[in-house]
């Protein structure tokens, strides 16, 4: 309910920080963005302190809110109950920097389409930017070792017609077209 109100005064509140830091799910693992690298470590030790197993807590330089192509990326890292922040570029992961402008959405049904133009295996920074958050989060997860296999798993994903399928059982299941 505080999205509108959040986008009608234009600025960052302290929701931005709170509200994913207060999930009622209760996760103990997580790939969060950061409104600010500011604000990276400060939230990875909330996470830490409420329980967490494993999280990331990222922040682009181009000021993305999630593991950026366009620029370095900080990260404070959670795992064991040690708090560690540095810094990681997606070239580091096998991907090419791209231009904000080739990641950028439209309208909520263009965002539609562009989602399951990259599900059915588009090829660009589009898919680069979800395989390298997908890599992040699977490592949170603890389903991979390392950002780059948890990467190269999603890509399998999607190049096997899996990650689509999945996106077209959950559209029949909540019958949104």
């Amino acid at each position: 309910h505080a999205l509108a109100p959040r986008r009608e005064i234009g600025i960052r509140t302290v929701f931005n920080i709170l509200g994913p830091l207060t999930n009622p799910a209760r996760a103990r693992r997580y790939l969060q963005g950061a409104p600010s690298a500011a604000y990276t470590e400060l939230m990875a030790r909330v996470l830490s302190a409420l329980g967490a197993d494993r999280a990331f807590v990222v922040h682009g330089q181009d000021g993305m809110d999630e593991i950026s192509l366009c620029a370095p990326t900080q990260v404070s890292e959670v795992a064991d109950g040690v708090v560690r922040t540095y810094t990681i570029a997606p070239e580091e992961f096998g991907f090419r920097r791209a231009a904000l402008e080739d990641l950028r959405g439209g309208t909520p049904q263009e965002n539609a389409e562009i989602c399951v133009s990259v599900l059915r295996g588009e090829q660009g920074p589009r898919r680069d930017i979800v395989l390298l958050n997908a890599g992040a989060a699977l490592v949170a997860a603890g389903v991979a070792g390392t950002i780059k296999d948890g990467a190269a798993r999603a890509a399998r994903s999607i190049d096997s017609g899996e990650a689509y399928a999945k996106l077209e059982a959950l559209r029949l299941k909540t019958k949104f077209a």
